[in-house]
């Protein structure tokens, strides 16, 4: 099941889990929008500074190196 961890930086208690097949991640004018089978089912401005991290896929890959 595909599964994405929003975080709200300084905000804990506002972290969301959302998941569901087919749920996907789209990037359009400044927000972020799932969909599912249904229609959008969560959206997010990009002034909310939210993370946005799929969590349902293991990590087998090294991290990306981090400019100075």
């Amino acid at each position: 099941m595909t599964a994405y961890l929003i975080r709200h930086p300084g905000k804990q208690r506002d972290d969301i889990l959302i998941e569901d097949d087919p749920l996907t991640l789209t990037f359009t004018r400044n927000w972020a929008v799932f969909t599912d089978a249904d229609g959008t089912c969560l959206a997010i401005p990009a002034e909310a500074g939210a993370h946005i991290e799929r969590v349902d896929q293991p990590q087998d890959h090294e991290p990306a190196p981090q400019k100075e």
